[in-house]
């Protein structure tokens, strides 16, 4: 008995494909940044991102919107990509996962 359905299961696919998207201020994947907010599989070809950048004048916001676009592409290729930036709420270092504490050196 499976425990997630198919569109469970590619979400956190995609999930786990953004993990190769990287910040690069910080230089750590921008799930662990706790940048990605929603993700959105639809089986008839698109694919919706809720995101956020860690202010709204993150210099390096096209680079890393440009990256999850790329990302999504070569992995899902013929799929819509959407990228809804999102401002609520606010990013704060308490979306960061623990991995991205540990490898920001935040205890």
């Amino acid at each position: 008995m499976n425990l997630y359905s198919e569109k469970d299961m590619r979400e956190i696919e995609i999930l786990q494909f953004l993990k190769e998207v990287i910040d690069p201020e910080l230089e750590i994947n921008i799930i662990d940044m706790g940048l990605v907010y929603k993700v959105n599989y639809d089986a008839a070809g698109e694919i919706t991102i809720n995101l956020t950048l860690s202010s709204k004048n993150c210099p390096m916001g096209d680079v890393i919107i440009n990256g999850v676009e790329n990302c999504l592409q070569a992995h899902f290729p013929g799929f819509k990509i959407t990228i809804n930036m999102v401002w609520e709420p606010k990013w704060t270092r308490e979306f960061l996962t623990a991995a991205g504490r540990r490898e920001l050196g935040i205890t």
